[in-house]
Order: C-alpha cells, then sequence, then structure tokens
C-alpha cells in the first residue's frame, strides 16, 4: 500500500513552554495528518539528550525526554498549579528551541508535581515500575549521580562509583532515595503521556515512525551499568570509538566518539541486550527506523583518543545474524534501514536477505549522472523509502540555494520546471509520485523554510535541534494541499468512517501572552492516572 509521512519531532510543535510538548498541539498536529489523509507521522529519538542537545546522543536507550512532558496535562491531574510553570522564561525567541532554560526550569517543575504525587501515588505506578524493573532503577540512580556530580559525566565520577563498587552503590540509595524516585516518577509520566498520544494517533490511522540511533552514548546509563556489552577496557575507557571515514565531503571523516560493541559477547548472549532494546522500541513506535544501519555489517572504528576519524579501521560486524535471532523471539519487526553512505556489496547483501526497506533521498540524486541511485527512475523495487531529505540535511529551499549551478540546472531539466524558485515543489511531487511505498518529506519543506530553518548539521555542535513551529503553520489550506497531493499519486489513506477527535476544551486567559488559549486538554480514549 502506497503511503506518505511527514518528519517533524516532537521537539519541533508549537509550544509556549520552550519545547514541542505531548499536550495538545501534538494531538493537533496528528489532526492534521489525518485531514491531509497522510498515514505516517516520522520522529526523531525519544530519549532524554546529553551534552549538544542531540536525541542520538542519550543518556539511556530506553528513558523518555522529560522535556517532552506536557505540563497542561500535569495541571488537570491535579498534580501542578498553573502558576508553578506559567509565570516561568521558557524561550527568549519564538522561533527556536532554548536548551539552557529548559535545562535549568524544566526539573524545577516536575520536582513540583512530584510533591504533589508523592502524596497520592497514581494507580498503576508501581506496576509500571516493575515492568520495568530491567532498567529504570539503575536509570534513575544514574540520573541522581549526576545531579549530585552538577551533571559530570560518569567517568569523572569517583573511581568506586564510577567502577560501581557495591559498598558505594548500597550507601548513595540510601542518600539519594528521594532523587531516585523523581526520575522513577518523570519516566511514569513520560510513559502515560507518550501511550495516550500514540493511542490516540493509531485511533485516527496515524502510524508512528520512530528512529533507533545504532550506537549508544559513553556517558549513559547503559555503558555505566553494563560495560560489558561494550568494546572498553579494564578502567571501562573505550579502547575504539564511531565514526565515518573522510570523503569528499567531510575531508577529515566525522568522529562520533561512542563506545563499540563488544560483538562477540553478544552472540554469546544470543544478542539480548538487542532483543530487549528493539521489543522495547517496537511498543513506543509502529514502525523502526534504525539509523546507520551499514553498521551491521561493518563498522568503522576510530582509536580513543583521536581528533577526527581520518585514522581508522573497518571491523565486521553481526551481519544478518543479529536480527535473525531477534526475529526468532520477537517476529517480524517493522524495520526500515537507513543504508546511505559508504554501501559496499556485502551489506546489499546483508540488507537483501533481511528484506528490510531502505532510503533513497532525492536531494542526492542531482549530480548530472543520470544512473545515480536516489534518482526515482533508478528504484529497483518499491520497497522503500523515499525521502526529499532528512533531518541531516538541508531544507530544500537550503539545498537549492547552496547547490553548485549544474546541479541546479540538472534538477531544472529532470523535474521539467523553469524556475528555480518551482523546484522544492516539484521535488516534493517527484517523491510521491515515484514507486516507493513510502514517500516522506520535512515539514519544513511544505512550510517552505529556508537554511535557517535546518534540523541538524552533522558534526557540528551547537545550533542544532532548535526548529519550531507556530500553530499558525499547520493551516485547513496547507492540509487540503498535502491531501491534494496524497490523492493524486495514490497515496491518500481514507478510511471508511475516521473517528472525530474526542477532546474538550475550556478556554482562559493566559498570564503569559494574555490571549485567550485553551486549556484542559481531555482525551476521553486516555487512561487517566
Amino acid at each position: 500500500m502506497r503511503k506518505s509521512g511527514i518528519l517533524l519531532h516532537i521537539s519541533s510543535l508549537p509550544s509556549r513552554f520552550g519545547i514541542g510538548r505531548m499536550g495538545k498541539a501534538a494531538y493537533d498536529f496528528v489532526d492534521f495528518l489525518q485531514q491531509s489523509e497522510t498515514a505516517c507521522w516520522q520522529i526523531l529519538p525519544l530519549s532524554p539528550t546529553s551534552y549538544g542537545d542531540s536525541p542520538y546522543q542519550s543518556f539511556s536507550v530506553y528513558a523518555g525526554n522529560p522535556y517532552f512532558i506536557d505540563f497542561e496535562k500535569l495541571e488537570e491531574q491535579g498534580l501542578l498549579e498553573h502558576e508553578d510553570y506559567a509565570s516561568m522564561l521558557w524561550q527568549r525567541g519564538a522561533d527556536s528551541v532554548d536548551y539552557e532554560l529548559l535545562y535549568r526550569n524544566n526539573i524545577t517543575v516536575l520536582r513540583r508535581a512530584f510533591v504533589r504525587f508523592r502524596e497520592k501515588p497514581a494507580r498503576g505506578y508501581r506496576s509500571f515500575k516493575n515492568q520495568n524493573k530491567d532498567w529504570l532503577p539503575e536509570y534513575a540512580l544514574f540520573m541522581a549521580l549526576k545531579d549530585s556530580h552538577e551533571g559530570r559525566p560518569w567517568y569523572e565520577w569517583e573511581t568506586e562509583l564510577a567502577m560501581r563498587e557495591k559498598n558505594a552503590l548500597e550507601k548513595v540509595r540510601t542518600e539519594l532515595a528521594d532523587e531516585i524516585e523523581l526520575y522513577c516518577f518523570i519516566q511514569f509520566i513520560f510513559s502515560q503521556q507518550w501511550a495516550a498520544l500514540k493511542k490516540y494517533a493509531n485511533q485516527h490511522h496515524v502510524q508512528i515512525i520512530g528512529d533507533m540511533p545504532i550506537y549508544v552514548s559513553y556517558d549513559s546509563a547503559d555503558v555505566w551499568v553494563s560495560p560489558e556489552l561494550f568494546d572498553l577496557d579494564e578502567n571501562k575507557k573505550p579502547v575504539e570509538v564511531a565514526g565515518c571515514p573522510p570523503d569528499p565531503f567531510s575531508p577529515t571523516g566525522q568522529l562520533w566518539g561512542n563506545p563499540l560493541y563488544q560483538w562477540e559477547y553478544h552472540a554469546e548472549t544470543n544478542y539480548a541486550w538487542w532483543t530487549s532494546r528493539l521489543k522495547f522500541a517496537s511498543s513506543l513506535y509502529d514502525v523502526i527506523r534504525i539509523d546507520h544501519f551499514r553498521g551491521f555489517e561493518s563498522y568503522y572504528a576510530i582509536p580513543f583518543g583521536s581528533e577526527n576519524a581520518i585514522k581508522g579501521r573497518w571491523r565486521k560486524g553481526p551481519n544478518k545474524k543479529l536480527f535473525q535471532t531477534v526475529g526468532r523471539q520477537l517476529g517480524e519487526l517493522n524495520i526500515i534501514a537507513e543504508d546511505l553512505g559508504f554501501i559496499t556489496p556485502a551489506v546489499r547483501t546483508m540488507l537483501k536477505a533481511l528484506r528490510y526497506p531502505g532510503m533513497k533521498v532525492l536531494q542526492f540524486g542531482f549530480d548530472s549522472d543520470p544512473d545515480n541511485e536516489h534518482l526515482p527512475h533508478n528504484f529497483q523495487t518499491p520497497h522503500c523509502v523515499v525521502y526529499t531529505g532528512t533531518h541531516d540535511n538541508e531544507t530544500l529551499n537550503g539545498w537549492l540555494e547552496a547547490s553548485e549551478k549544474k546541479t541546479v540546472k540538472y534538477a531544472k531539466k529532470y523535474l521539467r520546471v523553469s524556475k528555480k524558485s518551482d523546484i522544492p515543489d516539484a521535488l516534493v511531487a517527484c517523491a510521491w509520485q515515484s514507486i516507493a511505498e513510502l514517500a516522506v518529506a520535512q515539514m519544513q519543506d511544505f512550510l517552505h523554510e529556508d537554511k535557517s530553518a535546518r534540523m541538524n548539521t552533522p558534526s557540528t555542535l551547537g545550533g542544532n535541534w532548535q526548529y519550531r513551529t507556530s500553530e499558525e503553520d499547520f493551516s485547513p489550506e496547507l492540509a487540503k494541499q498535502i491531501q491534494k497531493l496524497n490523492r493524486i499519486y495514490g497515496r491518500a489513506f481514507r478510511p471508511e468512517e475516521t473517528p472525530k477527535p474526542k477532546r474538550k476544551y475550556t478556554r482562559r486567559k493566559s498570564k503569559i501572552s494574555g490571549q485567550t488559549e485553551p486549556e484542559n486538554i481531555s482525551n476521553t480514549e486516555e487512561t487517566d492516572t
């Protein structure tokens, strides 16, 4: 079945509280997708972000990002008063995420909610903790310890804590009991709000495509708790780290710095950690897009401490065996393989054997070579996903501005347009009319955003992951335009009976903007706490 999707992370949704959250704007976006007959909402990893604010560098592969918790929903539950959060400064500009303010203020508000929660814990809290006992207690301890060490990474803590000596851990578990419980509460609330949002999306015929990074952050609970999973020395320092080799676009390569996996150990344990991780991801998302999928066949290893990625080596990964083993335990999973970059015949063989759809990116196609695999006439099978661009690419307008004249000339010929300014819309239409089963574009490109709306520039630190939308962006007119696109190219999803949103709103005057705004979001399908 032909489908379409829009790529827009939770963080980019409209909000008066610093960052997109799992509140009204998220439900409104689901409604927008339904109205435009768009079947898929693609997001980036939901994990809590660490240094650099990247969702691909997280403190845990299991935990949810506290920044996405909606305060108005907590107010509905009686866990917050309006003044607990509305009177705080959340943003110094409406068009970007201010992570400094979020870091300082978000946890303050959640602590206030936690105080009220402890007076009367919600039904289901104990069950949630028990269901997540394999990761939640250690993650909560990890975060409590980070707070007590002013946010420093675990490898800069006292040796007895960094190396997880039993007596030291028992002592801090007692000393930090309240903080540990706070972080368990935060994950409980996140889990409730995300489950309600995903249920609403699915009931309105929208699938969630979620991103899963192949690697984890060195400063994470995963590495601190289970060093045996990673290629570390006896002092828990990486032997080699992840990255990409030099290429014409990056002369010194890309140094990501993530610890690499101890694949021999994973094989000996029948890939138990990966089975658990993929099982958890499949409960969060309807479809899992796995980043840097080629790394499972072979991966680039850079000596720890290197200043760049020039000196590295290729090492063999688990290949298809990992996913075949996981599949026998979990059944068939809905996976999109991010197969971009240096793709060898061995990688193609692995992908063919696993039968996961790979990716095509139209921005990569216009190098004047008609044999370029990213051009739609070269797609070998409908079993693929075509993107106009990913979160690591420019917006289409930004790409057009930065492209060489020969690229623009070829794009105009290929897309059969006479004006340069017509290329972005024609490129979206080109993706939609291709044979690919799923066509996806960034929300920025439906809004004709310029280069300032780029989500991420790889191998740079600062200024990324900040893109924001406004309520006015999601107009009925735009929904109709996208609906028309979906219908023309056979990607519209039109169930015979479409349920109406079951949400009620009261209105009050905002103490921040002075405008009358909705409050008391009530989804009658949602499980109360």
